[in-house]
């Protein structure tokens, strides 16, 4: 073979080699796994100041946007929605999966997230539900894939500890079975006050989990930037705010 001919084969074999690793027309492969995981707070704390019903309706907001991808929020490729808190502080529950949802308007996710998660005079204990999403993310076979944990919640522990406010209920909450679950896990608690923010940012043992919250001073806005009258996909503040907000992009160490 001459000189010539040697960049010319270069060329093809790397043409081949692109053509071999590309994904399939089709394939699951175009679109990056992602499991986005939603936890109700159903204790009578939460309930309080009207926080659940707020939270409720966000919800069904967000998981609506999310599915459908609105104002560029990311879908996910996996969601599981269940509740935190119970009867008893190891009670586990049950998941319902993205299939549930998909073919729900807004006011219809949010009339069956308050029938499947009611109120209930019970502790709130996120360990258990911490477990259940690391054992859900492996038996689904969604190791690797990006996590998003959403925690609807005031936050509040019962851990033990002298108050809500005592460092030490927060030191007790594990999320040491997500680390290492993904290269990207983040937790998002929404609507705690905003001294328990500090306290899931600063006292909640983690090297690999990041940490986000939103107080509910914050969250109680996000009625504002519903426009009545506007059809969900023209609802671009909405969805603006929940983007910068609520999914922002947090770095590994939590930040307050």
């Amino acid at each position: 073979m001459g000189r010539r001919g040697v960049p010319g084969l270069l060329l093809a074999v790397a043409a081949a080699g692109a053509l071999a690793c590309a994904p399939a027309e089709g394939s699951e492969e175009r679109q990056a796994r992602n499991t986005l995981v939603v936890g109700i707070d159903v204790s009578g704390s939460f309930n309080s100041l009207g926080r659940y019903e707020s939270a409720i309706d966000f919800a069904a907001h967000y998981i609506y946007a999310h599915i459908n991808g609105l104002g560029g929020l990311r879908t996910p490729t996996s969601m599981f929605v269940g509740s935190i808190g119970g009867e008893k502080g190891d009670e586990w529950k049950s998941f319902q999966p993205i299939h549930t949802f998909q073919t729900m308007s807004v006011p219809e996710i949010a009339s069956y997230l308050r029938r499947t998660y009611p109120v209930k005079d019970g502790l709130t204990d996120f360990n258990p539900f911490f477990e259940r999403v690391a054992t859900l993310v492996k038996r689904q076979n969604l190791v690797l894939a990006p996590l998003e944990i959403v925690v609807f919640s005031d936050g509040e522990p019962d851990l033990g500890g002298k108050s809500v406010d005592d460092p030490e209920r927060y030191a007790r909450i594990d999320v040491s079975q997500l680390e290492y679950l993904s290269r990207s896990v983040t937790v998002r608690v929404l609507y705690p006050r905003p001294t328990i923010a500090v306290h899931w940012e600063r006292q909640v043992p983690r090297r690999r989990v990041r940490m986000w919250t939103v107080d509910d001073e914050v969250m109680t806005t996000w009625r504002r930037h519903l426009q009545p009258g506007l059809p969900l996909e023209a609802q671009a503040d909405l969805w603006k705010w929940i983007g910068d907000n609520v999914d922002f992009k947090v770095r590994t160490k939590g930040i307050l």
